[in-house]
């Protein structure tokens, strides 16, 4: 049988490296990847057009692709994951502000339906009790899934997100990290406050896995568990980057962040139900660990 050539697009993770260079192979498929910087910009065309055969993907995007049924199939592979709350920022030149005080704020988001937005947002409505439906989201982007209507306030063309936070266009912004010392994390302390956080929750908030296209999980599942291993046997090669674990593979190891993502999309309108984590995968990938 001929080896099968896959086009696929990871980011530049230390524990994709190995199959990245070439250096970890499979005797069945080649990758041929695809350099998109940043990673992102590579899930509209994977979600509109199924471009790649395999590609990294943020869980919301996925979930989002889902519910309008896009020929995509999860597996159990996290590429990016990360505690979120330094990823909110304000300008202390125009007061002091902290989470609760967003209520009626206009708010900047790359996109209302990133997966660090829904993160943040999930934290800021569960932990802090903030009302979503009083902030006043400003957005930049459309959103990857394009059935998705987006009822945002769309930022003037041309307009970056941090210099309006700068200029006192914005109140805050999430999503955005910078060293800028003018401005400040919301959450003061925001180590800390994931700490708190992750022992409350014991949930690490993943935002990258990886998807193949349909037609590839349904007319090969070798090779699809042969990627899945692959990426694996990476990882273990690199050893473990953090504790927690970031990247976890394996749906158990996933599940309490998946059900905690889809829990929040939901609650956001992003998706109309919620998923059981078992949902999300094929009968393939729904026994990869």
């Amino acid at each position: 049988m001929d080896r099968l050539k896959l086009k696929a697009v990871l980011g530049s993770h230390r524990h994709v490296e190995a199959v990245k260079s070439g250096e970890l192979r499979s005797d069945r498929f080649d990758l041929d990847f695809i350099e998109y910087t940043p990673t992102n910009t590579a899930f509209k065309p994977m979600v509109r057009e199924q471009a790649f055969d395999v590609c990294e993907m943020a869980i919301v995007t996925y979930l989002m692709a889902k519910a309008h049924g896009k020929p995509l199939v999860l597996l159990p592979a996290a590429m990016l994951g990360r505690f979120q709350h330094s990823y909110a920022l304000y300008n202390p030149a125009r007061g002091t502000l902290g989470p609760s005080d967003l209520e009626g704020k206009r708010i900047g988001i790359r996109s209302f339906t990133t997966t660090t937005g829904a993160w943040i947002r999930g934290i800021l409505a569960n932990d802090y009790g903030v009302n979503l439906g009083k902030i006043r989201w400003v957005t930049f982007e459309d959103p990857h899934v394009a059935e998705y209507v987006d009822t945002t306030e769309r930022a003037p063309k041309g307009k970056k997100i941090l210099q309006m936070l700068l200029d006192g266009e914005l109140d805050a912004v999430l999503g955005e990290a910078s060293s800028d010392p003018k401005l400040r994390p919301l959450f003061p302390d925001p180590a800390a406050e994931a700490a708190i956080w992750y022992a409350r929750r014991s949930v690490v908030p993943v935002n990258h896995l990886v998807v193949v296209t349909e037609q590839l999980a349904k007319s090969r599942p070798d090779v699809v568990s042969g990627v899945y291993d692959l990426l694996k046997q990476n990882k273990a090669q690199a050893g473990p980057a953090a504790t927690p674990d970031l990247v976890p593979f394996g749906i158990e190891a996933n599940r309490r962040s998946l059900e905690l993502i889809v829990d929040y999309a939901f609650q956001q309108a992003l998706i109309p139900r919620r998923y059981a984590v078992e949902e999300l995968f094929d009968a393939t990938t729904r026994g990869l660990n």
